[in-house]
């Protein structure tokens, strides 16, 4: 049954109720990126640290009050040329030596007493400068980055498929519950296998909770609508980043930080209180068979949307009873999964092409923001320079989506990222400073655009029936773009420029893959399996425009114009006028007599036995 044309306007559309419901959806965003960049501030590691001066390593003559502070620092801590004064190391002189000249005769050791730290951006104490995660221990900052997006990844992959199997609304409220209580733990953990063990959990809840939000918005709305709604929930996310720095100033310590950013997760537990600021999706209902439920969700959307579904003179035509004549009163439902994908031509093409352009969009946006990094080293340039271009690829995609399609902006996105990325890697030596900044800003603009337009196009041409674990496996792919960049960083950024090649080669190679996938531009939302394998991809010029579009794959015509839905229509309104008590109409019987009695018909009928 289509749900875009034959029950979506009959509950009102995208009435009052709907635009409510959408609203209280957009919320979930800005706490799931609060969460996710406050990650940012907590691995940060300060400017400027050392170690701290070890008495024990000096000689047993020296007295502290013969140095000043300065003089004192340059007798125990190595200079290293460039760079200042060494990290990791200190010096250790002979116990009964009294010279301290620098001709006198001492080694170098590792740091014994731990370390000093300079003020960190944002916060006075973090992660790395509570457990000291430097010098030996550096690695575990990657590790730990690494092991938060593996959270993502899982909780993408099977909470989104959780989402097809138990509906939106649950999947959502599993995710808020489990991210909840885990962000509380997190303020109270004093470990750092502790820690990464929760960060790893927490990261497939807030993955549960983006997904399930993200399709509900989508699945309450109109084709006309669709982006426009897609795209503020981004905003939201572009706000949350902006308020993140100020509120870490104002917290001070991570477990601060970490209580604040888990508030709003908090109070998102009151949506399941109040089942009316996030309803179950209608159109998941329909999709899965669940026909009582559906039927007194519509009742429940058009009531709100003050529209009413009521039984008049023909009930057969009533919206209520073509969802019986079609799905049958007492059908069980159908529940999909995933890995159904490989039963498909078509969908598991979709899925895997624009996987591989939001793998490409997230991974290459650390090419870009390394060059940033070797134009200033202030840390909010760069932290604010990226939220800039996020909000401003948001802005892009608002203005320009529904003008030339998701297709044709996705394509120019992959196109303009690719090129930026191969004119860094070419001509970046030969460069002014300047340039290497406008073309590392134009490729992280293009690069969000890619990986948001990925994320929302995907949410369009996937099934409903399957939409939680496909949209679920691509975001997955986003998130390994975004651990290869952790990767770079516990080999202290020694395969960057493979990491740069490789990902330029892919940007260019996903311009010759987007080709294949269809256009969802101001078309319904597929619910069925079926509905995901029949769209169709247009050509790149089309010269006629009444001209039909191509199939991605070839597919067999159809055999017969039958179409059961209206049979089943006609069927059922046939049966219930005929059985209902009261019928609006009576079948009169003719007034004047027969041509023959009943004595005229059986007498030739005795002649005819006789003979």
């Amino acid at each position: 049954m289509d749900y875009e044309t034959k029950v979506f306007p009959h509950t009102g559309g995208y009435g009052r109720y709907n635009r409510i419901v959408v609203v209280f959806s957009w919320f979930p965003s800005f706490a799931v990126t609060l969460n996710l960049f406050s990650d940012v501030f907590y691995t940060l590691i300060p400017d400027s640290y050392h170690c701290k001066p070890d008495p024990a390593l000096l000689p047993s003559a020296f007295l502290l009050s013969n140095f000043s502070t300065q003089g004192y620092l340059n007798l125990t801590i190595p200079w290293v040329n460039g760079s200042g004064r060494s990290h990791c190391e200190l010096y250790k002189y002979p116990p009964n030596s009294s010279d301290l000249s620098e001709n006198a005769p001492r080694e170098r050791v590792p740091c014994t007493t731990g370390w000093e730290y300079s003020h960190v951006a944002g916060l006075q104490s973090n992660f790395v400068t509570e457990w000291n995660l430097v010098c030996s221990d550096y690695w575990k900052i990657p590790v730990q980055h690494i092991c938060f997006m593996t959270g993502w990844i899982l909780g993408y992959i099977f909470l989104g498929t959780l989402c097809d199997w138990l509906g939106r609304r649950r999947g959502f409220l599993l995710s808020v519950g489990l991210s909840s209580l885990l962000g509380v733990a997190l303020c109270l953990s004093r470990s750092v296998v502790v820690f990464l063990l929760l960060r790893l959990s927490q990261g497939a809840s807030l993955a549960g909770l983006f997904v399930s939000s993200y399709i509900a918005r989508l699945e309450l709305c109109d084709p006309p609508h669709r982006l426009m709604v897609a795209m503020v929930s981004g905003f939201f996310g572009v706000l949350a980043e902006l308020l993140l720095p100020g509120i870490a100033v104002l917290s001070r310590d991570w477990p601060v930080l970490q209580a604040v950013a888990t508030l709003p997760l908090v109070l998102l537990l009151s949506y399941w209180c109040c089942a009316s600021v996030f309803p179950e999706s209608p159109r998941w209902l329909l999709a899965t068979v669940q026909i009582s439920q559906a039927k007194r969700s519509l009742q429940d959307f058009s009531k709100r949307n003050c529209v009413f579904l009521q039984d008049d003179l023909y009930p057969g035509e009533t919206l209520l009873s073509e969802i019986d004549s079609v799905y049958g009163e007492d059908s069980q439902p159908r529940y999909h999964s995933a890995l159904e994908l490989r039963r498909t031509r078509v969908i598991w093409k979709n899925c895997l092409i624009l996987g591989f352009t939001l793998f490409i969009g997230t991974g290459i946006q650390y090419c870009f923001t390394k060059n940033l990094h070797t134009f200033s080293n202030k840390f909010y340039f760069s932290y604010f320079l990226r939220v800039v271009t996020g909000a401003l690829a948001c802005i892009f995609l608002c203005l320009s989506i529904n003008h030339f399609g998701r297709r044709g902006m996705l394509l120019l996105s992959a196109i303009i990222t690719g090129l930026s990325s191969l004119l860094l890697l070419a001509l970046t030596p030969y460069l002014q400073g300047g340039l290497v900044l406008v073309l590392s800003v134009v490729g992280l603009l293009f690069s969000q655009a890619l990986a948001m337009l990925s994320a929302f196009f995907t949410c369009e041409v996937m099934p409903t029936v399957v939409r939680g674990g496909c949209l679920g496996l691509v975001l997955a792919l986003g998130c390994v773009g975004r651990a290869a960049s952790s990767l770079m960083e516990l080999q202290n950024n020694g395969g960057y420029f493979l990491h740069h090649v490789v990902f330029a080669s892919f940007a260019v190679l996903s311009v010759l893959c987007i080709m294949l996938l269809p256009e969802s531009k101001r078309k319904p939302l597929p619910d069925s399996m079926k509905d995901g394998e029949n769209q169709r991809r247009p050509p790149l010029f089309l010269s006629q425009p009444t001209r039909d579009s191509l199939p991605l794959l070839h597919a067999r015509a159809p055999l017969s114009e039958y179409n059961p839905d209206n049979y089943s229509l006609l069927v059922s309104a046939t049966r219930k006028m005929l059985t209902k008590d009261s019928l609006p109409y009576r079948i009169g019987v003719p007034a004047h007599p027969p041509l023959l009695s009943n004595n005229e018909t059986q007498e030739p009928e005795t002649l005819r036995d006789v003979s």
